[in-house]
């Protein structure tokens, strides 16, 4: 097929002539990884060019793997340019998890760190509880510091190794009368063993 230079322009006069030729595209001085790996020429206006540079092709051979080249470029078509680098980075990710975990892919991601998240947040508030009372024991030590450094101190007299006559006296007085009492002499006089 031959195209005449009245077809690759837009005039009026062309309109005359019944086939219309595609767009001409120059070719790119280095392919992208895309059109490397597809093995095809990479054209200046490439959808895939900006996204998967030559100096990354496992990128586009992992979402090639999963979604195959004509879903992407399709894909990529159909989206607005100010969206397009965040959906290549989304299917590369997708399709790294599919082929980490063919069945549950980001979904199966996503949950083991959710579950994740609740042993994290189950050890926190563990933690927190653990805190808590500690510093409610401490609290409590604290006032019952304070409350016995609050009382006045009376002094304490050391312990007497010998017994006195001026406390069994006492003790006499207030009632204590202790072994040899009226009333445990009849304990005494009884036999130990019958």
């Amino acid at each position: 097929m031959q195209y005449s230079s009245d077809s690759l322009t837009n005039s009026p006069s062309s309109s005359s002539s019944p086939t219309r030729s595609p767009p001409y595209h120059a070719p790119v001085a280095s392919p992208c990884a895309a059109c490397k790996i597809l093995r095809r020429r990479c054209v200046e206006q490439c959808v895939l060019a900006p996204y998967f540079p030559p100096s990354e092709p496992q990128k586009f051979i992992t979402a090639h793997r999963v979604f195959g080249a004509s879903n992407i470029i399709k894909f990529l078509q159909d989206l607005p340019e100010s969206q397009r680098a965040d959906a290549v980075s989304s299917l590369v990710y997708e399709a790294n998890a599919r082929i980490r975990d063919p069945v549950y892919g980001c979904a199966g991601a996503i949950f083991q760190l959710q579950k994740q998240l609740r042993e994290l947040q189950s050890q926190l508030a563990m933690a927190q509880a653990e805190i808590l009372n500690m510093e409610t024991q401490q609290a409590n030590m604290v006032a019952l510091l304070c409350k016995e450094m609050a009382q006045p101190q009376q002094p304490i007299s050391p312990p007497s190794d010998s017994f006195t006559g001026n406390d069994y006296e006492l003790q006499l007085q207030q009632g204590y009368g202790g072994f040899f009492d009226d009333a445990n002499i009849g304990v005494l006089l009884e036999p130990l063993w019958t």
